[in-house]
C-alpha cells in the first residue's frame, strides 16, 4: 500500500472515531445540562445528535427509555420565548421510538402513548392554517388547534401525517404515506390519502378487511331455519309480447321462516292469487326457476 493510501485510512478512521465521540457527547439526556431544560425526560431517554430544532423544552415530556432519532424537530408553542401556561403541550411515553427527520409541532396538546414506534420522516401536529377569508394570504390567517391523541402500541409508517384533530386507538397501524384525520379504535389499520380504516382486529377471527363491518361473516346453508330459500321470479307477459312488471315468489323455508309455503310477495299491481288467468293466455304468468335449480332453460 503506499503512503498515500496509509494516510487516507488512518485519516478515515480519525474521522469516524471523531464524529462517534461527537454524536455521543452531543446527544441529549437526563445526564447532561441539555436534558434540564425538559419538564420531564425519563430515564435512559435519549435524543440523538444531530439534533433537530427543538423549543419550548418547560413544555415537553418525554418518558423513560424513549428514543429520539437524528434530526427530529420537537417543538412545543411558535417559537422560542414565549409562556405557554401551567400545562405541558407535548407529552411522548416511555420506551418509544421516534424514527430520524420526523417533526412533531405542538401548540395545544399530542399526547403520544408508551411504546410507540414510528419511521422516518413522520409529521405529527395539532395546529393547521384555516382559510376562512378568501382575501387573506392564507399563511396570514390565524391558525387553529385541535389535540391529537396516539394511542399506545402504535406504529406510524414511514412519511405518515397525523393532522390536528387526530385520535388513534392502542395497537393501530398507520401506513407509510397515510395523511390521517379523524378518530380511529383499537387494533385498526389506517391506509390512504384520505385515510381509513382497512382492516379490523376481531378476537378468534384476526384482522379481516374493513367491509366485514369488524364481524365474521356467517356460512350459512340455505332452507336453514330463519334463512329464506331462494327467490323465483314470476314475469307476466302482456299482450304483444311486452313485458308486464315482475312479481316475486318467495318459497319459504323451514321452521322460522316469514310466511307459509307458495306465499306470493308482489312487486307489480298485478295479483295472480286473486286474479288467476288461464295457461298460455295473453297476462299468464311464467316461473322462472332459481338460478342453479332444475333444468337449464326451464320454466
Amino acid at each position: 500500500m503506499s503512503i498515500r493510501g496509509v494516510v487516507r485510512r488512518a485519516a478515515g478512521r480519525l474521522i469516524h472515531r471523531g464524529w462517534a465521540a461527537i454524536r455521543t457527547a452531543g446527544a441529549v439526556s437526563p445526564a447532561n445540562p441539555a436534558g434540564y431544560r425538559f419538564r420531564r425526560l425519563g430515564d435512559g431517554a435519549c435524543l440523538s445528535f444531530p439534533i433537530g430544532a427543538i423549543f419550548g423544552e418547560a413544555w415537553i415530556e418525554i418518558g423513560e427509555h424513549t428514543l429520539v432519532g437524528e434530526r427530529v424537530s420537537i417543538s412545543a408553542g411558535m417559537g422560542p420565548g414565549v409562556d405557554l401556561g401551567p400545562d405541558s403541550i407535548v407529552r411522548i411515553g416511555g420506551s418509544c421510538s421516534i424514527g430520524r427527520g420526523s417533526h412533531i409541532v405542538g401548540h395545544q396538546s399530542i399526547d403520544i402513548g408508551d411504546h410507540v414506534f414510528t419511521g422516518p420522516y413522520v409529521y405529527i401536529t395539532d395546529q393547521n392554517h384555516v382559510y376562512d377569508d378568501p382575501e387573506i394570504p392564507i399563511g396570514r390567517q390565524w391558525p387553529r388547534n385541535n389535540p391529537v391523541v396516539i394511542g399506545s402500541g402504535s406504529w406510524l409508517g414511514t412519511g405518515s401525517i397525523i393532522l390536528p384533530g387526530t385520535r388513534i386507538g392502542r395497537q393501530c397501524v398507520v401506513a407509510g404515506g397515510a395523511v390521517v384525520r379523524g378518530e380511529f379504535p383499537d387494533h385498526s389499520v389506517i391506509a390512504g390519502v384520505p385515510a381509513k380504516v382497512v382492516r379490523r382486529y376481531v378476537p378468534g377471527d384476526g384482522w379481516l378487511p374493513s367491509h366485514l363491518n369488524g364481524a365474521r361473516a356467517e356460512h350459512a346453508e340455505p332452507g336453514t331455519a330463519g334463512i329464506a330459500d331462494p327467490v323465483e321470479t314470476v314475469r307476466v307477459t302482456g299482450t304483444a309480447g311486452i313485458a308486464e312488471p315482475a312479481e316475486t315468489v318467495r318459497a319459504a323455508g323451514t321452521a322460522g321462516d316469514a310466511g307459509t309455503t307458495g306465499d306470493v310477495g308482489h312487486t307489480g299491481t298485478l295479483s295472480t292469487a286473486e286474479h288467476p288467468v288461464p295457461p298460455g293466455a295473453a297476462g299468464s304468468v311464467q316461473r322462472v326457476a332459481p338460478a342453479g335449480t332444475g333444468p337449464a332453460g326451464g320454466a
